[in-house]
């Protein structure tokens, strides 16, 4: 159990030499996943060594470019690899025209399962769960219909005390499963055991909340409420404040104010505006909201 987070590409709009529009790599619970997808998200894959056949679901916050305009050019090489193995896409609706249309005209279908998941609702939802992940939407505000994605560890079964375990002759084999679970022993005469004192704690879980393009929005904090981790876009500082209400773009302060009243344990500052070069401008106006605050960089990576 954990996360790690590859920062691929963190900057808005264009890309440039040294800046990379959003793409994300997320390892958490054993499931890779990919968030966003700007232009040249496969060459920085690459350059991670990020196994392609791995990725399975591919979350895309926004139809902007620079958050997934690399996504047509990452299905046809996954084409050109040979993949057999199904692809989920996650995004708003109108996606799944957009990238068919581009293969049909370019005759580049795929060799493998394709599947769509196209997003409306102007709610938080829960879009993917299975045993060990839950996935759900982050209701942004920007110019389109933009979903953040807060991604939620599932707790691993209690582990067996085994040495108190083999204290009492009445517990067998089959009964590990319900102890496992949480469920108290009860003795053949009546007595409890409780479970307590027969296992022991499974490991801390963990969540990641992305937050893509969005103007300043406090009601989002009760859905990343205590998060592990939160990215959240930060395009401006508070002396552009004013294209904030324009573009639907927070400065790094209003990001500080999220992670401050959501009780994160780490906030990552990113989509830098290409206005600014010195980027610690953007830690240091958050810190004045939220301590513990680190800048997305291309191929740093975060562990937890």
């Amino acid at each position: 159990m954990g996360i790690q987070l590859t920062i691929l590409g963190c900057h808005s709009a264009t890309p440039r030499t040294n800046a990379h529009p959003t793409a994300q790599y997320l390892k958490i619970n054993e499931r890779h996943i990919l968030i966003d997808c700007g232009e040249g998200t496969q060459v920085l894959l690459r350059q991670q060594k990020v196994p392609f056949a791995k990725i399975k679901h591919i979350f895309i916050s926004h139809l902007h470019g620079d958050h997934f305009f690399g996504l047509v050019g990452l299905i046809s090489t996954f084409g050109l690899l040979d993949r057999r193995t199904e692809l989920h896409i996650y995004g708003p609706k109108g996606i799944k025209e957009i990238i068919t249309l581009q293969l049909k005209l370019s005759k580049s279908w795929t060799s493998f399962p394709l599947l769509f998941h196209e997003l409306e609702s102007k709610e938080s939802e829960v879009i993917f769960e299975d045993k060990k992940l839950k996935i759900s939407t982050i209701p942004l505000d920007h110019r389109v219909y933009t979903n953040g994605f807060l991604f939620e560890e599932k707790p691993s079964l209690r582990k067996l005390n085994m040495e108190n375990v083999a204290m009492e002759p009445e517990i067998e084999i089959c009964d590990y499963h319900n102890l496992k679970n949480g469920k108290d022993f009860v003795k053949q005469d009546g007595t409890i055991l409780e479970n307590k004192d027969l296992t022991l704690p499974p490991k801390d879980t963990h969540s990641y909340a992305f937050c893509s393009d969005t103007a300043y929005k406090p009601d989002i904090v009760p859905i990343i409420k205590n998060a592990t981790l939160l990215y959240h876009e930060s395009t401006f500082l508070e002396d552009k404040k004013s294209l904030t209400e324009r573009t639907k773009h927070s400065t790094a302060k209003e990001a500080g104010k999220i992670a401050k009243q959501a009780n994160v344990q780490k906030l990552i500052l990113g989509h830098y505006s290409s206005r600014y070069s010195n980027l610690e401008d953007f830690r240091t106006e958050a810190k004045t909201e939220f301590t513990n605050v680190e800048l997305a960089e291309s191929g740093k990576v975060f562990i937890i």
